[in-house]
């Protein structure tokens, strides 16, 4: 299929996704890298409140706050 057929697929609001091969995609810097990160007991404990609070895992809210941290300062330079 021809880029412009293909792009007026898409912009007719049709179904594309079987047009495309998606066994190879990957989502760019998304790579994961196990690391270990040692904390306090009650950073532990006071994460572990607001992760329930917010019904998501200890795991989740770290890598929220984190991001959320590094957008802003990537925003601020």
């Amino acid at each position: 299929m021809k880029a412009k057929t293909f792009d007026k697929k898409f912009d007719d609001s049709k179904e594309i996704l079987g047009d495309l091969d998606v066994s190879k995609a990957r989502r760019p810097n998304q790579q994961q890298k196990r690391v270990n990160v040692d904390f306090p007991t009650w950073m532990i404990e006071s994460l572990d409140i607001e992760a329930k609070r917010l019904g998501v895992t200890r795991q989740s809210i770290i890598k929220v706050w984190l991001a959320e941290r590094l957008e802003k300062i990537a925003s601020n330079n």
